[in-house]
């Protein structure tokens, strides 16, 4: 008879077990120290953490898994990290890890805890000035044509989706319902935010047999509406999310713009070629950028490698987002993110200690789909890449090396 496993033994094994089920290279919830609740996005919530083992600072979205099957969002977030993955820029928020848990996914991103666009505009008491916004176009439009590069639209570009740093550069956030678009193909599809939507948009919803889609340049009319709301203190045209197509394309075909009368006439020209109506003569290219009379004395290199000085740089002593985000998830939300590790364990030992119940056709078809959910989630290490290029290229060092010396 074979003699019985040690305590050691079996805690050995259990060990190797637990490490076979983890995928290498991976990370957990466990790996970070969550701080506080900042924002809540298009399909999750956001807090910032710190990795226990680095130290450095990250914003995390999270996205109840439960919830994004009710909203069929499941495809949007799977997207949304196939992009972000593939993605590099100095003016946009980018993507670090993405994990998963039982309830939720999760996204860990850049920190940037200047708050956003949206927040900074209804702060302050007036417009803001010229030189600030020639900055903050150029920015935004390097990021675009960037995305461009990877025929990648963003198709949700306005303020609440700009993101400030702490030394007041702009950072393009929330790829949700970004899409790719292939050579010489264009987008039919109508989703984005009704105020921003360009006119070529709004025309795949009120004439969809017409077969003129939209391309890159709808996200430069959305840069444009921002702007223009910038200088302005309000939209070029009164639409609310409430508005019908019929209305919005209604006004934006017969309305003037109008702009404030001591504003620089450089920049009014300039905001005027991004709200061209016509796609084909709007500003849609760094090209076509460089080219406008307003750029002539902006290095666009310079701006890319960040050595203008923001004029606003925001406050390092407040909170630049809504404070009412980190009450809700403290004293209103059920499943606080800070009680998970707790919260799943007594439930996970409820479950082991009772029978497994009949579960509904609901109840199956919602397991069924969290399980297809869990299978299909892309698992992403941005700092373990980044340790294997380093290592890649110590290789090709050390093999130039050896055949210097063997020769």
């Amino acid at each position: 008879m074979g003699s019985a496993e040690s305590k050691s033994e079996k805690k050995e094994n259990f060990t190797i077990k637990q490490m076979e089920l983890k995928e290498p290279d991976q990370v957990s919830l466990d790996d970070f120290l969550i701080l506080r609740a900042i924002g809540k996005g298009s399909f999750g919530k956001v807090c910032i953490v710190q990795k226990k083992d680095t130290k450095k600072m990250f914003a995390m979205k999270y996205v109840n898994k439960s919830q994004c099957v009710e909203k069929d969002a499941f495809r949007n977030v799977l997207r949304e990290i196939e992009l972000l993955s593939s993605l590099e820029h100095p003016f946009l928020v980018n993507l670090w890890f993405t994990f998963q848990d039982e309830e939720d996914m999760f996204m860990v991103v850049d920190l940037l805890l200047g708050g956003d666009l949206r927040f900074h505009m209804q702060q302050s008491s007036s417009n803001i000035e010229a030189e600030r916004v020639l900055l903050y176009i150029c920015e935004i439009a390097l990021a675009l044509d960037y995305l461009r590069s990877k025929r990648i639209l963003h198709r949700d570009i306005k303020p609440e989706n700009i993101l400030i740093d702490d030394h007041g550069h702009l950072h393009i956030t929330d790829f949700n319902i970004a899409t790719t678009v292939k050579e010489n193909e264009s987008c039919f599809s109508v989703t984005g935010t009704k105020p921003y939507m360009a006119p070529e948009v709004l025309r795949c919803a009120l004439e969809p047999a017409s077969g003129e889609g939209y391309s890159f340049a709808a996200d430069w009319w959305s840069l444009g509406v921002t702007a223009y709301e910038m200088i302005c203190s309000m939209r070029p045209y009164p639409v609310q999310s409430s508005t019908s197509v019929e209305e919005i394309h209604a006004l934006i075909n017969n309305s003037c713009l109008r702009f404030p009368k001591k504003l620089d006439e450089g920049l009014v020209s300039l905001v005027q070629h991004l709200l061209k109506i016509d796609p084909t003569e709007r500003i849609s290219s760094i090209q076509q950028l460089k080219k406008h009379n307003y750029l002539t004395t902006i290095d666009l290199a310079a701006v890319y490698n960040k050595q203008y000085t923001p004029s606003f740089v925001p406050s390092k002593k407040q909170l630049n987002c809504d404070p009412t985000f980190e009450l809700e998830e403290m004293i209103i939300e059920a499943k606080p993110l800070h009680k998970k590790k707790k919260r799943l364990s007594k439930r996970n030992k409820a479950r082991a200690a009772t029978p497994t119940p009949q579960l509904s056709q609901d109840d199956e078809m919602m397991q069924a789909c969290l399980n297809s959910m869990q299978k299909d989630f892309i698992l992403y290490n941005r700092e373990s890449e980044l340790k294997d290029m380093v290592m890649a290229e110590r290789k090709v060092q050390w093999e130039a090396a050896l055949a210097k010396v063997a020769s």
